[in-house]
């Protein structure tokens, strides 16, 4: 099974100028050493897909909607505090990330082609009615409605090894029992957004369908490996029939943002578990994102790392 991978100009477009750490540079890092190693012959190169306003508007609110298309007119001012600036384009290059997360859980479904790849996707920090964290619109909540209102798969696990804590994706989900959500991440007492406690497990009849794992700063590869496991438990107990795997890369030593300590084998170590346990449970169906990552080696290195491991 040859593993599916978004790569192109459109997708390269979602980032910001000025020095802002999510710039328009990431993609290109992470191919160039996907050609350096090899792996680009290895892939289906995809083209990026551009999301249709229906798409957006099954997680997000129709005025949020509207706004970032208002400011994408101008690219003047910010869609939240100050991490996420607008830019001309911001609507256009936004859509092509959730297009291509949809496709690939399309293609995932209905395709033939189980696994995929988007590297400029996971933006799980945006909320249905605002923005967050540099992420304009939430792909990953758009993922989770296009499974169930397309492919009435309603069973779904979202797995987030992002340095941060994916709260555009659990507090849109924490009282949905059928959304599986593993999240580790470093401790929100040291990191942005500040929540992901352990002891937020989910609300109402979804309690105990969440877990949150807050790592120590200085976290690295053997600490990992120690939680791993009551994760891929959790997975398991759930039987998913569909995988999301967000992998951020800013959890690598290095990052000037965070200050977890892995490297690129731990990227590699989930995206294989899963791809396992997506074959035993879920007809091979995996979508992987690329989320955070603000230092372009260690992205290009866990991302490859990621893309390896998703191959046969």
């Amino acid at each position: 099974m040859r593993l599916r991978l978004y790569y192109g100009a459109e997708l390269a477009r979602y980032g910001f100028g000025g020095g802002h750490p999510f710039g328009t540079d990431r993609l290109d890092a992470f191919w160039r050493l996907c050609v350096s190693r090899g792996l680009a012959g290895r892939v289906e190169v995809a083209m990026p897909v551009s999301a249709r306003e229906s798409d957006l508007l099954c997680f997000h609110t129709p005025e949020y909607v509207e706004r970032v298309r208002r400011l994408s007119l101008t690219g003047e001012g910010y869609l939240d505090n100050g991490d996420t600036p607008a830019f001309p384009g911001m609507f256009e290059a936004a859509s092509y990330v959730v297009g291509s997360t949809v496709d690939a859980v399309n293609q995932a479904v209905a395709g033939g082609r189980a696994r995929s790849f988007v590297p400029i996707g996971g933006l799980h920090h945006a909320r249905r009615d605002s923005a967050a964290g540099f992420c304009v619109f939430n792909d990953i909540g758009v993922a989770v409605e296009t499974l169930r209102q397309v492919h009435q798969i309603r069973r779904i696990a979202y797995v987030d090894i992002d340095a941060h804590h994916g709260d555009g994706v659990f507090y849109a989900y924490e009282d949905d029992p059928d959304l599986l959500i593993a999240d580790v991440h470093e401790d929100g007492r040291y990191l942005y957004p500040g929540t992901g406690a352990a002891s937020e497990t989910g609300t109402g009849a979804a309690r105990g369908t969440k877990i949150n794992i807050p790592m120590e700063p200085g976290a690295d590869d053997a600490a990992f490996h120690r939680i791993w496991p009551r994760v891929e438990e959790f997975l398991r107990t759930g039987e998913p029939q569909f995988i999301l795997l967000q992998a951020g890369a800013d959890s690598i030593a290095g990052d000037p943002l965070t200050h977890l300590n892995y490297t690129p084998a731990v990227h590699g170590y989930v995206a294989a578990r899963l791809r396992q346990l997506a074959d035993e449970c879920c007809e091979g169906r995996m979508v992987a994102m690329g989320g955070g990552g603000y230092d372009r080696e260690n992205l290009a290195g866990a991302w490859a790392a990621v893309a390896q491991a998703m191959m046969d």
